[in-house]
C-alpha cells in the first residue's frame, strides 16, 4: 500500500467520522438503509424544530402571513438545486404523493381502452395507484419486464417500447428503481413518448442528492422525488414538478384556501391551511449541509465503498452483478444465493436481531437480493460487520 493511498483512506476515515457525529442514528445499530427513508442531519433538524416553534410562537401571523413568502423561498432554492423552474415546481409531502396527484390530473382524460405502461420494478405503492386509475377509467395497466442483467440503455428502450401500442395515453417510470436500485434511462423513455404524444410521468424519488439532477433536461410532463432520502432534509418533504399544459388540470390532495379563480399553479397547491410546514422550510437548510460538505466529493467516497462492498458481497455469494457499476449510486441490490428454508424476510430479521444491521432484503422474480445504502455517515467497519454477518449466515 502506498503512502498516497493510505492518507486518502486516512482522510476518508476522518470526514466519515466527522459526519457520522452530524447524524442522529442510533450508534449500535449499523445503519446500512438509507434509502428507504433517508436520515437527517443535526444541525438540519435543528432548524427544522426552530420552524416548529415559530409556528406555535404565533400561528395565526406564521400561516396567514410569512408562510407563502417562506413557501416561495423555499421552492426557490429547490427548483434551482433540482434544475427546474421554480414556478413548475411545488411542495409535496414525498414522491408517491406526487404521483397520486399526477395520476388524478391525468385520469380525467383516459378512456376505457387506453394503456399506461409501468415496469415491474416500480414501487408497490405508486403502482397500486395506476391500477386504481386502471380501474376508476376503464383503462388498461401494462407491465414491461425488467430483464436481469441488465445490459445496456439501447436495449433496454427497445424492450420497454416493444410493449407501448397506439392505444398507449401515459408512461411511467423510476428514474432510479427502489428495489433494484438500478437508474433507468427515462430521458431516452421522455424523449420517444414525447414525439409519441404520449403522457410521461417519472419517479425520482432516489435521485436528488444521490445523483445530479436537472429535472428541465429530462424534460416530462411529471417528475416528482423526495428531499427526505438523499438531500437528507426532514420527512415529509417531497416536490412535483409539471409542465405547464398540464398545470390547470393539477388540484392538490385536498381543496383549501388557494383554490380561487385568482390563484395560479403554486398557491394552488401550496396554500392548504393548517398544517406543520417545518420539513419544507429546512430544505433549504440540507441543500446548504450538502454543498457546505462538499457533497460531490462524500458521493464519490461512498460509491467507492459501495462498490468494493458489492465486490465481496458477490465473492461471499458466489453471484455476479446484475446491474453494470455505470447504472448505481450510492445503493446497489445484490443477488443472494440462501441456504434452503431461509426466506429474505428470515435473513433480513436475523441481520438486525443478531448483528444489529439494518438492511433490506426482498426477492424480485424469485430471486433474493439485498440492497446497500451508503451515505457519508457510513464506515468500512460497517461493510466489514455486514460481510462478517453474511458469512456465518450464509455458511
Amino acid at each position: 500500500m502506498t503512502v498516497s493511498t493510505l492518507q486518502t483512506q486516512t482522510i476518508y476515515r476522518n470526514d466519515t467520522a466527522s459526519l457520522r457525529a452530524q447524524f442522529l442514528l442510533d450508534p449500535s445499530v449499523v445503519f446500512l438503509n438509507h434509502g428507504s427513508f433517508g436520515a437527517c442531519p443535526k444541525p438540519v433538524f435543528e432548524t427544522y424544530q426552530r420552524w416548529q416553534v415559530e409556528l406555535e410562537r404565533q400561528p395565526v401571523r406564521f400561516i396567514k402571513d410569512r408562510l407563502p413568502g417562506l413557501m416561495a423561498d423555499a421552492r426557490d432554492a429547490l427548483a434551482e438545486f433540482i434544475g427546474a423552474a421554480a414556478k413548475d415546481t411545488v411542495f409535496v409531502f414525498n414522491a408517491t404523493a406526487g404521483v397520486q396527484m399526477a395520476a388524478n390530473a391525468i385520469a380525467a382524460s383516459l378512456r376505457p381502452g387506453d394503456e399506461i405502461v409501468i415496469t415491474d420494478h416500480e414501487y408497490h405503492p405508486c403502482a397500486v395507484i395506476w391500477y386504481d386509475v386502471a380501474a376508476r377509467t376503464g383503462a388498461r395497466v401494462v407491465v414491461a419486464p425488467v430483464t436481469l442483467p441488465f445490459t445496456d440503455d439501447d436495449s433496454f428502450v427497445e424492450a420497454y417500447w416493444s410493449h407501448v401500442t397506439p392505444s398507449t395515453r401515459v408512461v411511467f417510470m423510476s428514474h432510479v428503481s427502489s428495489i433494484a436500485a438500478l437508474l433507468f434511462p427515462v430521458e431516452a423513455i421522455v424523449e420517444r413518448a414525447r414525439a409519441a404524444g404520449i403522457i410521461s410521468v417519472i419517479d425520482g424519488a432516489h435521485v436528488p442528492g444521490q445523483f445530479p439532477l436537472h429535472v428541465e433536461s429530462v424534460g416530462a410532463d411529471f417528475y416528482t422525488g423526495n428531499c427526505h432520502k438523499w438531500m437528507c432534509a426532514p420527512k415529509a418533504s417531497g416536490f412535483l414538478c409539471v409542465a405547464e399544459p398540464f398545470q390547470a388540470a393539477m388540484r392538490p390532495l385536498f381543496l383549501s384556501w388557494g383554490w380561487r379563480d385568482d390563484a395560479d399553479f403554486t398557491t394552488r397547491q401550496h396554500e392548504q391551511g393548517t398544517r406543520d410546514p417545518a420539513a419544507i422550510l429546512a430544505v433549504p437548510n440540507a441543500i446548504a449541509f450538502l454543498r457546505d460538505h462538499d457533497w460531490f466529493m462524500v458521493r464519490a467516497r461512498c460509491r467507492d465503498l459501495l462498490l468494493r462492498t458489492r465486490d465481496r458481497l458477490h465473492a461471499i455469494s458466489h453471484t455476479s452483478p446484475v446491474i453494470p457499476a455505470s447504472h448505481i449510486g450510492q445503493m446497489a441490490s445484490v443477488p443472494l444465493t440462501l441456504p434452503a428454508g431461509v426466506t429474505a424476510d428470515a435473513l433480513k430479521d436475523r441481520l438486525y436481531d443478531g448483528y444489529r444491521i439494518e438492511i433490506p432484503v426482498h426477492d424480485i422474480n424469485g430471486q433474493t437480493y439485498i440492497r446497500v445504502s451508503i451515505q457519508g455517515y457510513n464506515t468500512e467497519s460497517d461493510a466489514d460487520t455486514l460481510i462478517g454477518a453474511l458469512e456465518e449466515l450464509l455458511a
